[in-house]
């Protein structure tokens, strides 16, 4: 079977509502993503880093209990980082982060890579001047091994001070990408433009053909390397969180190209509708499971029933 590589950062997310934690769990944008694709049977491998304290390692068994590799996790000598994400009365979230500075980064082991193999890269850890080398350096090499790569986007607001420091990353990524997503938020944050037609014709298009703009609770767009424009409604849910939704649907739309054998040349080809619509289902049933819990995943009694 073909395997997932994700590479991300990594916190420990404290959840809370009313003003009091209701809960404590593993987080990271593309660590959410890895947790729900281990738990359907797929392998996954992904690089990231923790602390080397009792948070880290809470983390790293997390990992292998939900079926993925914490043998390309670096153990820093520092503090695991933490978040607080404070629910509104929407069930949507604003973070607080707390991290140690990190002096050195050593360079992460590399998995073996294949063709068809799928990378998973995205938020502000794709961009960080601290460690755009080492994320550079693997994507260029999945690249290179005929994997599909997919990018999250993810820029939250709170990174608008970032931006003039992140160089020529952003379009590197995106001209590395097979797959961009990201939110309408996201782009109104990067180029202060939340059409989606004009991010995609002038943002993304020159760079990757296939993008996904979500809008929240509103219909996402998709635009497709071969022409083909779609709009998919999205299902009312009664939510619990949102944390983790986005990433979700970014495990489930890999999660169809798992399980519809998706190749690379495909998807550079174009895909047709019903394969779009296949992939974006999975992605919408995986993102609706998600809002439905308190975690930052699908839960283990969707995951038993998709398990490849």
């Amino acid at each position: 079977m073909r395997k997932v590589i994700g590479i991300g950062e990594t916190v420990y997310d404290i959840v809370f509502k009313g003003g009091q934690p209701s809960a404590a769990v593993p987080g990271g944008s593309t660590f959410n993503s890895m947790i729900s694709i281990g738990r359907c049977g797929i392998q996954a491998d992904f690089l990231s880093e923790v602390g080397d304290d009792h948070v880290g390692s809470i983390i790293r068994d997390f990992m292998v209990e939900n079926g993925v590799d914490p043998g390309f996790v670096n153990i820093l000598s520092s503090k695991t980082p933490l978040s607080l994400a404070f629910l509104d009365e929407k069930n949507d979230a604003t973070y607080t982060f707390y991290r140690d500075p990190v002096s050195e980064r050593p360079d992460f082991i590399l998995p073996s890579i294949e063709p068809g193999d799928i990378v998973l890269f995205g938020s502000f850890y794709a961009l960080n001047p601290a460690c755009r080398p080492q994320v550079k350096r693997f994507l260029e090499y999945a690249k290179a091994s005929g994997a599909i790569l997919y990018y999250d986007v993810n820029f939250r607001p709170s990174h608008v001070k970032d931006l003039g420091n992140i160089g020529n990353a952003l379009w590197e990524n995106l001209s590395l990408a097979d797959v961009v997503r990201g939110s309408h938020e996201d782009f109104r944050t990067l180029f202060g433009i939340e059409d989606a037609v004009v991010v995609y014709e002038e943002k993304i298009k020159p760079r990757c053909g296939n993008f996904i703009c979500t809008f929240g609770a509103d219909p996402l767009k998709l635009f497709a390397s071969n022409g083909f424009r779609g709009e998919y409604p999205v299902a009312p849910v009664k939510t619990v969180s949102t944390i983790g939704a986005g990433d979700s649907f970014n495990a489930g739309f890999i999660y169809g190209l798992v399980k519809e054998d998706i190749t690379l040349e495909a998807l550079q080809g174009g895909l047709s509708v019903s394969e779009w619509d296949t992939v974006i289902g999975f992605a919408q049933r995986f993102s609706a499971s998600c809002c439905q819990s308190s975690f930052n995943y699908i839960t283990p009694a969707l995951a038993a029933t998709l398990r490849l």
